[in-house]
């Protein structure tokens, strides 16, 4: 089977306690079978990595910032996925940035196809997230580790 090439960024805010900010979503094609995500989305033409994470920051949690505010890349996954029929070969960069807990998230800047698919914003250890189970990508509470790593280490 084909699948198109989807360059994305994605952004894990880490609070000082070492939680990450993850989203909880489904797939439009398999409602009710939800999973972890991490915030983010493609790349627009013209875009960098770093603008592409804030931008989805922005889209996804009402939560603004800027490409200064992002660790280096703290790992790039690639991946095959489908999402609403259409398969994907997704090759994300994931960032992580410092943020406070008692930060508001707002899904009011979802894209219409997020809206009711995004379905809630929770704090998590990458030791919740792995007993939890329902992950984007197996290997994402090693993901939350390192940019639980990447904050502490930042300047």
């Amino acid at each position: 089977m084909d699948r198109i090439p989807r360059t994305a960024a994605r952004v894990i805010p880490v609070s000082v306690d070492g939680a990450c900010l993850l989203l909880l979503e489904q797939d439009p094609a398999r409602p009710g079978a939800h999973y972890w995500g991490t915030i983010g989305g493609s790349v627009d033409p013209g875009e960098s990595l770093e603008q592409t994470a804030v931008r989805e920051l922005h889209e996804e949690t009402g939560v603004r910032a800027v490409p200064g505010d992002l660790t280096d890349a703290v790992r790039r996954v690639v991946t095959e996925f489908s999402w609403d029929g259409v398969h994907y070969l997704g090759d994300s960069t994931c960032f992580a940035m410092a943020l406070g807990r008692d930060v508001v998230v707002s899904f009011e800047h979802l894209e219409a196809l997020e809206v009711g698919n995004v379905l809630e914003a929770r704090w998590m250890t990458p030791e919740e997230a792995a007993m939890d189970g329902r992950l984007m990508w197996p290997d994402l509470p090693d993901i939350m580790t390192a940019a639980v790593a990447a904050v502490k280490d930042a300047p």
